[in-house]
């Protein structure tokens, strides 16, 4: 009896086995698939075949202040529905981060700061190219031809003051470089230095066009340094000083300038080097060896659509923008009124580093 009952259950297992298998087989009993196996192009089928968001979180370094920088993300994910971080440094942080990263990327795009230094991280092999299908509604003098960065902003280096300075000093705020030498503002004079950033950077690089050549440009800088009372690591950072009474006359861009006076720095007079001034071009790029590609090209088509580009001004950064579809804020500068360098972009990112030895040796030693 038990080998008769054992039989029975045994025959009963192997009914089921044989059933299941035919069913997980496309067999008839399965759902949504003919005699043939494959499967009906049905409304469910259509769907789990279309294209899947990016997944995991999408990690950022971005060159901005911080208020841009976290509007930018929350906008980000709420207009696409990645997920993902920022990290906010200056530049020059940002490179030097993504250079020790190199073997093992923390981050996959760099977002925002001079493009130079986009340049220097191109020829180190730390970028990958991407050609984002709305960077053709940028001009080509903003972004490298082989898609390792496109800029998202553009922005010129000017001269911050404060008023009751001005006024205690019998002094004009500055319309040359030659006026930074005063010797009543020794010790008055903030600027960042070009190790950490890219403002800095752009303002060294202006100077050495403006003065002829290399040699007559360090020989200004070497006057200029007992004038500085601070190289901080920010670029903005000057700005903010100078509004505060910290400082007599700050060097940085003009957007910040124009941000620290709407936020109520009434004491903050704002001009520009008459004899020429550089100016920046903000850009973004997809670090190389990126972990979470998909996400990142997403973030690039964003930062460079109009809508990515216009969150700036919502929470006043003043820039001038690229995309020609986009509208920039009312506050940013006329850059047709300014005597602008020719910036070689190429040129400045290729001798960035020479440069940056330089005033560390010579200058700041």
């Amino acid at each position: 009896m038990k080998k008769s009952l054992l039989g029975k259950m045994a025959a009963v297992v192997l009914a089921a086995t044989v059933f299941a298998g035919c069913s997980s087989n496309g067999g008839t009993t399965n759902a949504g698939t003919g005699s043939t196996g494959k499967t009906d192009p049905s409304p469910t089928a259509q769907q789990s075949e279309a294209p899947a968001k990016p997944q995991g979180k999408l990690t950022v370094y971005i060159g901005f202040q911080e208020d841009h920088a976290v509007k930018a993300i929350e906008q980000f994910k709420k207009d696409t529905g990645i997920d993902a971080e920022m990290i906010r440094m200056s530049a020059g942080e940002i490179l030097a981060k993504v250079r020790a990263e190199k073997d093992n990327p923390q981050a996959s795009v760099w977002y925002g700061g001079p493009a130079d230094t986009f340049v220097q991280a191109t020829k180190e092999n730390l970028l990958q190219p991407y050609v984002s299908p709305v960077a053709e509604k940028i001009d080509a003098k903003y972004k490298d031809p082989n898609g390792y960065w496109t800029g998202v902003y553009v922005g010129a280096v000017g001269f911050a003051s404060n008023k009751e300075f001005l006024k205690k000093k019998g002094l004009e705020a500055p319309t040359k470089w030659e006026d930074l030498l005063d010797p009543k503002l020794k010790g008055e004079i903030v600027m960042a230095s070009p190790a950490s950033s890219g403002t800095a950077y752009t303002a060294i690089y202006s100077i050495l066009k403006v003065f002829g050549d290399e040699e007559k440009g360090f020989d200004y800088l070497k006057k200029l340094h007992p004038q500085v009372q601070q190289y901080t690591t920010s670029g903005a950072a000057p700005g903010r000083m100078v509004g505060m009474g910290e400082a007599g006359v700050g060097v940085l861009f003009a957007h910040d300038i124009i941000k620290y006076q709407e936020e109520g720095f009434d004491s903050l007079v704002m001009s520009f080097p008459e004899d020429g001034t550089g100016y920046e071009t903000g850009s973004i790029a997809i670090i190389n060896n990126a972990k979470n590609i998909d996400a990142a090209k997403a973030f690039v088509d964003w930062a460079l659509s109009p809508k990515g580009q216009e969150i700036g001004k919502t929470v006043g950064s003043f820039q001038n923008i690229t995309n020609v579809d986009a509208v920039g804020p009312e506050q940013a500068v006329d850059m047709s009124k300014l005597n602008l360098i020719d910036y070689n972009i190429e040129e400045a990112g290729s001798q960035r580093q020479h440069i940056i030895d330089k005033w560390n040796s010579d200058v700041s030693k």
